[in-house]
């Protein structure tokens, strides 16, 4: 890969030698290849998601749930054709689409892999990132990405910093959005509901910060029409994952007051999307990486 710099953090690292920011090597690694039915309902539906877990991240947020992934890199490595031939599986076992997961760190290798695999696809292809891009590189991917599911984190350069070592993520993020947006355009749907182009925007309540989450509602609504795209805004933060974290209100859930608060804020906005309800809170609903029968 000589210079990796397909994300923001431009670490530089030769891939092929060594391992990045991200903690992976240029070959893919992934940790769960299986239908998933826990995204929104547009993208899971009846059948599930397509979902494949990408190893590693370039993010690696202190509370992360997916953790032993993430941080730990957790899976196994495979070639561009396996990784193709789970594609296509996952299509065969019935997934409404496929769903790539963290995949922002292997995003060159990804090119090769899509162009092959896009045009034997029926089903929509999904780019679920925690929203640190490069718009250099989403425009490598746009003709071969039909859904975008950016998280956005953080409004607080500050909270972006002590939470993801990254206090450019904001003005990246919102870089990055905005890009995808103008790839997209509007969310479009099919008969079922299913939706087949265009941008779904996660929003995680964390507890305690319950003013960066209206600092990000607030910014969002600037970069794109609130109408045109879906707003996922989630409140199953458990403190399961971050035990270890150096901060207090990590520790303990979301409160009520607080998930409702920002969604008043959303509603007020005139966002489209989802809600989750409380008892989404809890490690149970964090998928399973463990076992052979999942990839």
């Amino acid at each position: 890969m000589r210079k990796c710099m397909a994300c923001p953090r431009g670490c530089g690292i030769d891939r092929d030698t060594h391992r990045g920011y991200c903690g992976q090597s240029s070959t893919f690694r992934i940790a769960r290849a299986d239908l998933h039915m826990w995204e929104e309902p547009c993208i899971s539906g009846a059948r599930g998601s397509g979902t494949v877990f990408f190893s590693g991240c370039n993010l690696g947020c202190v509370f992360c749930q997916n953790f032993r992934v993430s941080h730990r890199g957790q899976g196994i490595e495979i070639s561009a054709d396996e990784l193709t031939e789970k594609m296509l599986e996952l299509q065969a076992r019935g997934a409404h689409n496929i769903n790539l997961v963290t995949p922002t760190h292997y995003a060159e290798q990804l090119v090769p892999v899509l162009k092959e695999v896009k045009p034997q696809l029926h089903i929509p292809i999904a780019y679920n990132t925690g929203g640190y891009e490069k718009p250099e590189t989403l425009q490598m991917l746009a003709p071969y990405v039909d859904v975008w599911m950016p998280d956005f984190k953080f409004g607080s350069a500050q909270l972006a910093k002590d939470y993801a070592g990254a206090a450019d993520y904001p003005d990246v993020a919102a870089r990055a959005i905005a890009k995808m947006y103008e790839i997209a355009g509007a969310v479009q749907f099919d008969a079922q509901g299913m939706m087949t182009r265009g941008v779904l925007v996660r929003h995680l309540v964390l507890p305690g910060c319950r003013k960066d989450s209206i600092a990000v509602l607030d910014r969002l609504a600037k970069i794109v029409p609130v109408q045109e795209i879906r707003l996922s805004l989630m409140s199953q933060y458990t403190p399961d994952f971050a035990t270890d974290a150096p901060f207090a209100n990590l520790h303990r859930r979301v409160t009520s007051f607080e998930y409702d608060f920002v969604m008043a804020h959303a509603e007020k906005l005139g966002f489209v999307g989802y809600m989750q309800q409380r008892e989404s809170a809890t490690a149970k609903y964090t998928p399973d990486f463990d076992g052979e029968e999942n990839m």
